[in-house]
């Protein structure tokens, strides 16, 4: 059995957990969240040990993948209506500015006019200096936001201007002049 998809997910205290016609739902103190199971999986929720358990039919290939991506999902749903995800960006380069104008997100980047980023109901972004704090209870709209929010101005491979992840390690390429000997 997959290591993640046969560990019970423990449900903290404070959540609320249904499971009603291969859908799980997930309700804690940050709001509320729902998953559409894959019909092949068998999903439970024992109320006295407050605990979820994810089972498959088969050992096929894609049942075993589908049985540990199920339980990371379950997984990342608890975490987000209890604690919720946060992504931090970096901007770097002389002149690049970001702020908050109303609903919108306005990144100057270097381009010829300012790009403004609608941020969605979903998601709350906030602004400190050159970074970008963007917090939610979905993990996976956290990062698509951040994903498309980095697409503005990836970061440049000879500079290392532009927007990048918190903990991303960028190695700079040399430029012509110090590639020659």
């Amino acid at each position: 059995m997959s290591r993640i998809g046969k560990a019970p997910i423990r449900i903290p205290e404070g959540v609320k957990v249904s499971i009603e016609n291969g859908t799980v739902s997930a309700e804690g103190p940050k709001g509320k969240l729902s998953l559409n199971i894959h019909p092949d999986m068998k999903v439970s929720y024992d109320a006295d040990k407050k605990e979820i358990r994810v089972e498959r039919p088969t050992d096929r290939s894609f049942h075993r993948a589908l049985h540990g991506t199920t339980a990371a999902l379950i997984r990342n749903m608890i975490k987000g209506v209890t604690e919720g995800f946060t992504e931090i960006l970096e901007v770097h380069g002389l002149g690049y500015r970001v702020a908050l104008k109303g609903k919108n997100l306005e990144l100057n980047l270097g381009l010829s006019h300012p790009v403004v980023y609608p941020i969605p109901e979903d998601v709350k972004i906030e602004v400190n200096g050159n970074e970008i704090h963007i917090h939610g209870i979905d993990k996976q709209r956290v990062g698509q936001v951040a994903a498309e929010i980095r697409a503005f101005r990836k970061p440049d491979p000879y500079k290392g201007k532009g927007i990048r992840y918190k903990d991303e390690v960028l190695k700079l390429k040399p430029g012509k002049a110090a590639g020659k000997k």
